[in-house]
C-alpha cells in the first residue's frame, strides 16, 4: 500500500480529475493513467518489493513518465537512465542500485536476485545520479515527502494551471526536467515533450505550439544566440512576442550571468524570465530570482523558496559577516535522504547541507553565488572564484559565454585561463582585456585567453569546467593571447 504522499498517488489523482483533457498532444490524462496502471500491474506481478529500485530508460517520451508513475504506484523507486547512456555508465549505476528490474517499454531483468533492503529507500521516490566533476557519480535518494513538498513550494511561486502548455526540452533524467514535467501534470497542463533541444527550431516551435512556459539551461540559450543570425533571432523573437502565449521562461542548472540574462529578457519579453538555483540533493529549486528583482539584483540567485533556510559560513562553520564570501548551506524539509550506499559521503550535518558553492548576501535575504568552493583559483596567494571572472567577461556585449579555471604555475601557484565564446567575430583579446581592466583587480585578470565557438558541456548540457581543464592539460587549445 502506497502512502497518500506518494507521487504516484498524487499524479494518479490528478489524472482522474483531468481525465478528458490532454496530458500530451496525442494522449489524454485517462489514457496516460491507463499506461501507468499497466506498468504498475507488470511490476506487481513480478513481485516488486516496497522500496526496490527500478531503472527506467528514458528519452522524454510520454510512456516513460507513465512508467515513473506506475513504478511509484507499485511501491518502487525510480532510477532514471537515459536511453543513450554508455553501457559502462549504466553498469556503474546498476552496481550501486543493485536493481533487478529495468523498464524500457517492457520489463526486463538485469539482476538475478532482489537487492538488499535499505532503510534509506523507505519512502524513496527517486535515485538521481549526480554528474559530479570528480569521482564516480553518486545516487541522491529523494523521498516522496521531500519531492512532493518542494513541488508544492514551487507551485506557490510559479502558479502552474490547468490547460497551460509546457515545452519540455530538458531530459527527465535531470531533476529540473523531472519537476517541470510533474508539476505540469499535477495541475492539468499539457506537456510538449521533445527528445532533444534544437536551437534552429526552438523559437519557432514555441510559437507554433502556443507554449505557455518552457524550462531551459543557459547553455541551450547560448547555443540559440550563437546558432541563429542576429536578424533571424530578432525576427523570430518578434513573432514569438506577437503570438503572446509564452508567459514563463524558467532557467537554471548553471549560473545565468548578467549579460545573458539581459539578452534573454529582451528576447522573450513580455514573458517573464525566472532564474532558479537548486541542487539535486535539495529536491532542486532553492532560490528564485523573480522578474521584480532581476534589474536590482542582476547576477544573483535571488531569494529562498518557501520552507528553505540558508546560511553562509566560513571554514570554521561560523557565519560570515554580511557581504562576505563563505560556503552556502541549506536546510529545510526537502533535503535528500542521503547518497545510496555511501554512508561516508554525507554532506548534511546537523540538518544543514553543504552545497560546495561560495556565496555572499547582496542584501538581507538576497544571495549571489561567487563560485564553487573546490574550484577556487589560488594565484599569487590570492583566492579567486572563477565565476567572478566569468561574470566580468560575459558582461562584455561581444561575449556570449565564458569559463575560467586555474592551471599550475611555478611562479604564481596557478595562472588564470579563460575560455571565451564571442558573440561577434571582431572581438579581439586587446578589446576584452581593456574591458576587464575596468571591472577586475589586476590579480584577477586572466593570464591566458582562448576563443572558441562553444563551451565544453557535460551530459546534462551544463558548461563543464572540468572538461575545460582537461582540454588544457591535453594541449587541445591554442591561446588567443597571453598577458604580458
Amino acid at each position: 500500500m502506497v502512502s497518500a504522499e506518494n507521487l504516484g498517488t498524487l499524479l494518479a489523482n490528478a489524472a482522474r480529475r483531468f481525465s478528458a483533457r490532454p496530458a500530451f498532444p496525442s494522449l489524454s490524462y485517462a489514457d496516460f493513467l491507463d499506461a501507468a496502471h499497466a506498468v504498475r500491474d507488470v511490476l506487481t506481478r513480478a513481485a516488486l518489493r516496497p522500496g526496490e529500485p527500478v531503472h527506467v530508460r528514458v528519452s522524454n517520451r510520454p510512456v516513460e513518465l507513465a512508467a515513473y508513475i506506475g513504478t511509484w504506484l507499485a511501491g518502487g523507486v525510480v532510477v532514471p537512465v537515459h536511453r543513450t547512456s554508455p553501457e559502462a555508465a549504466v553498469a556503474q549505476m546498476a552496481a550501486k542500485t543493485r536493481a533487478r528490474f529495468e523498464w524500457d517499454v517492457t520489463l526486463r531483468e538485469i539482476g538475478h536476485a532482489p537487492p538488499p533492503e535499505r532503510s534509506l529507500l523507505n519512502d524513496a521516490a527517486l535515485v538521481v545520479f549526480t554528474s559530479g566533476s570528480s569521482g564516480l557519480p553518486k545516487g541522491a535518494v529523494l523521498s516522496h515527502r521531500a519531492f512532493a513538498g518542494k513541488l508544492a513550494a514551487v507551485q506557490s511561486l510559479l502558479g502552474f494551471a490547468e490547460g497551460e502548455r509546457t515545452m519540455l526540452v530538458l531530459n527527465i533524467t535531470f531533476s529540473f526536467g523531472i519537476w517541470v514535467a510533474l508539476l505540469t501534470l499535477l495541475q492539468g497542463g499539457v506537456v510538449l515533450a521533445r527528445e532533444r533541444f534544437s536551437a534552429r527550431s526552438f523559437l519557432r516551435e514555441l510559437a507554433d505550439e502556443q507554449a505557455y512556459r518552457v524550462a531551459v539551461v543557459p547553455t541551450m540559450m547560448r547555443s540559440l544566440i550563437l546558432e541563429l543570425a542576429p536578424a533571424r533571432l530578432e525576427a523570430e523573437g518578434r513573432t514569438l512576442a506577437g503570438v503572446a502565449a509564452l508567459r514563463q521562461v524558467l532557467i537554471g542548472g548553471e549560473t545565468l550571468g548578467q549579460g545573458l540574462g539581459a539578452t534573454l529578457r529582451g528576447l522573450f519579453a513580455p514573458a517573464q524570465l525566472i532564474d532558479i538555483y537548486g541542487l539535486t540533493e535539495t529536491s532542486t529549486c532553492d532560490f528564485f530570482l523573480m522578474p521584480a528583482d532581476a534589474e536590482r539584483y542582476a547576477g544573483c540567485i535571488g531569494r529562498p523558496s518557501p520552507g528553505v533556510r540558508y546560511r553562509i559560513v566560513a571554514e570554521s562553520g561560523t557565519p560570515v559577516a554580511p557581504g562576505e564570501i563563505g560556503e552556502l548551506q541549506i536546510a529545510g524539509p526537502y533535503l535528500m535522504s542521503g547518497y545510496l550506499d555511501e554512508p561516508s559521503l554525507q554532506p548534511i550535518r546537523n540538518g544543514w547541507l553543504a552545497t560546495g558553492d561560495l556565496a555572499r548576501e547582496r542584501n538581507a535575504g538576497v544571495v549571489a553565488i561567487a563560485g564553487r568552493k573546490k574550484e577556487l583559483i589560488y594565484r599569487g596567494g590570492n583566492k579567486i572564484a572563477p565565476q567572478e571572472i566569468e561574470f566580468a567577461c560575459s558582461a562584455h556585449p561581444k561575449v556570449a559565454a565564458a569559463l575560467a579555471v586555474g592551471r599550475p604555475d611555478a611562479r604564481l601557484g596557478e595562472r588564470i585561463h579563460a575560455l571565451i565564446v564571442p558573440r561577434e567575430h571582431d572581438l579581439s583579446p586587446a578589446e576584452l582585456r581593456s574591458f576587464l581592466r575596468e571591472r577586475l583587480e589586476k590579480w584577477k585578470q586572466p593570464d591566458v585567453l582562448y576563443f572558441a565557438s562553444e563551451l565544453p558541456a557535460g551530459r546534462t548540457g551544463k558548461a563543464d569546467r572540468g572538461r575545460f581543464s582537461a582540454m588544457l592539460a591535453e594541449g587541445r587549445l591554442t591561446p588567443a593571447e597571453e598577458a604580458a
